[in-house]
């Protein structure tokens, strides 16, 4: 299955910074930590620097200003996760297995990495520096892989003709959002596997008995 909840969580979920860490790394991961437990706004330069052990100079230095930090922390989760998903693909053949894996593995991600789903779904969106950062470049990335294997499963007669894939594509990751956001807000669990099955019926089967789609 892409992704394990142990790789996951090796990536961003941290508890603190290492010692012997770079002092890059280690602010970086004194965010993730501070952001477990707080919202982005609540959190100062000065308390990043308290927790990462290195000075409120470097933070600057680095990453401009704070949310710099945290466009950066983004970037880099995102580029490790795609890489990996993207190799995963490799071995899967067939638009649905494909796509139900792309499914699966974001809904995991969520689950196993708290710390980024809030990043995410509730922290950069609100700021209109973020569609213009390196960041939301691998988001963009992300939605040009899921294109791709549209287009491939128009092609190979998977997917029916006449449905744009713009449209597809964001049913698809809209209902991943919708379904996993109130478990991010109320920070509940979930089954990622449960509800990869759930979403995959409704995008795949419809919702519509047979005699109700012949009318």
């Amino acid at each position: 299955m892409p992704t394990s909840r142990k790789k996951s969580k090796q990536i961003l979920d941290r508890k603190r910074p290492r010692k012997g860490s770079g002092g890059r790394a280690k602010i970086a991961e004194a965010l993730k930590f501070l952001l477990r437990d707080k919202e982005f706004q609540a959190i100062t330069t000065a308390k990043i620097a308290e927790t990462s052990g290195v000075s409120e100079a470097l933070i600057y230095r680095y990453f401009g200003d704070k949310r710099g930090l945290l466009h950066q922390v983004l970037r880099d989760f995102l580029g490790d996760y795609l890489d990996h998903l993207e190799s995963e693909l490799e071995n899967v053949k067939g638009t649905v297995k494909k796509l139900r894996m792309i499914i699966r593995s974001h809904l995991n991600l969520f689950e196993t990495n708290r710390v980024l789903a809030k990043i995410l779904l509730l922290e950069v969106r609100n700021y209109p520096g973020y569609f213009e950062s390196e960041s939301y470049e691998q988001v963009r990335r992300y939605s040009r892989m899921i294109m791709e294997i549209l287009r491939k499963g128009v092609s190979s007669g998977d997917i029916k003709k006449g449905i744009p894939h713009k449209a597809i594509r964001q049913a698809m990751l809209g209902g991943i959002e919708h379904t996993c956001m109130p478990k991010i807000v109320f920070r509940q669990s979930y089954s990622p596997d449960i509800m990869a099955d759930e979403l995959c019926k409704i995008l795949f089967c419809g919702i519509l008995k047979q005699k109700e789609k012949k009318n």
